[in-house]
């Protein structure tokens, strides 16, 4: 994708001019392979019958049947480790794990099965299942429903990890999870994915277009081209760090916004040709600090080339304590727009 074409959030080249929310493009995406590939199945808790807890699969039961689209026993690890069984024989599970949060339940299968399966094999047999989750907080549902742990499966070697910001991304990078011969993790920020009870930010939903299309995984996007300093961003963050740069643009600082929309594999390369042009850094990540893919895009511009950089890089983060559940407190740690604009400031 061109810089042209990433640019405008709102604005990419369609052939259609339909508006869907996040989760409605996911569903179509999902509709046309089942329509097409009979290896294609659904599963998951609440998938079913109440059509996924993020509507991601409504009416896909009485469409394709009990047979293709399954409810499970809340037992994450045995609904996963069964979808891994099912793309070991040739099926592509589509299996929702309700939130993240619930990955420490079933991290077994994943670490020690699922993303090792191609390796064991040397390479003779992938392992397509996609594996959806939805993560982050901002509607206080408490540390056990409200985090993001994207890191922790960034760790493992042999998982891709994709997270769409806009509807658009999330259509093309669902079709391209599917297709992939390996496992991915395709994670749906909760206020993003178009449903009003998670607070939904309402630019996620953008233009979609009729019919197939694939988005590389791998590949970050511009969202707005900037000279004085690169904000990076994933998932809600990156509507903060375009809501700094409208503020900063009134101050006269140009901020670039990059969109990483995958965390696996990384676009090093998109972030170093940005900081190479503005020479400052700021990261936006609702993941904790310690360890966290914030860390490591700085790493990458810092290993790469460290005479690129005017200033010290920094990062907005989520603090590295439980997530409350009381509103004020959440809010107070959630990176927001004023603690990104705090931070670029301390830059200049």
């Amino acid at each position: 994708m061109s810089t042209s074409e990433a640019n405008d959030i709102q604005h990419y080249e369609s052939n259609s001019d339909r508006v869907l929310p996040l989760n409605r493009a996911v569903r179509e995406a999902l509709e046309y392979e089942m329509d097409n590939d009979p290896s294609v199945f659904m599963m998951g808790e609440d998938i079913a019958v109440f059509g996924g807890v993020y509507q991601t699969a409504t009416g896909f039961l009485d469409k394709y049947g009990e047979h293709r689209v399954r409810d499970t026993p809340i037992s994450e690890a045995a609904f996963i480790s069964a979808a891994g069984g099912a793309a070991m024989a040739g099926m592509k599970p589509v299996v929702e794990l309700m939130f993240i949060d619930f990955m420490g339940v079933c991290f077994d299968p994943i670490l020690n099965f699922i993303s090792k399966h191609a390796y064991h094999t040397d390479g003779q047999q992938g392992l397509p299942m996609v594996i959806v989750t939805g993560a982050g907080g901002g509607y206080h549902d408490g540390s056990q429903h409200s985090q993001c742990l994207y890191a922790s499966l960034a760790h493992v070697p042999g998982l891709k990890i994709v997270l769409p910001t806009t509807a658009y991304d999330a259509k093309g990078l669902m079709h391209s999870a599917i297709a992939d011969p390996n496992p991915v993790v395709f994670v749906l920020h909760k206020r993003l994915i178009g449903s009003t009870w998670f607070q939904m930010i309402r630019e996620s939903s953008t233009m979609v277009p009729e019919g197939y299309y694939q988005l590389p995984i791998g590949e970050a996007a511009v969202r707005r081209e900037g000279s004085d300093i690169t904000l990076v961003g994933l998932g809600e963050t990156v509507y903060h760090a375009l809501s700094a740069a409208e503020s900063l643009a009134q101050e006269g600082l140009s901020a670039e916004v990059i969109d990483l929309r995958t965390l696996v594999p990384l676009d090093r390369d998109c972030v170093r040709r940005s900081v190479a042009k503005t020479g400052r850094l700021l990261v936006i990540d609702e993941d904790y600090r310690t360890c966290g893919i914030a860390g490591e895009v700085i790493a990458s511009v810092v290993e790469h080339d460290v005479s690129m950089l005017k200033s010290t890089p920094g990062r907005v983060t989520f603090p590295d304590n439980p997530i409350p559940l009381a509103r004020p407190l959440e809010l107070h740690a959630r990176p927001d727009t004023e603690k990104v604009l705090t931070a670029v400031r301390q830059q200049f």
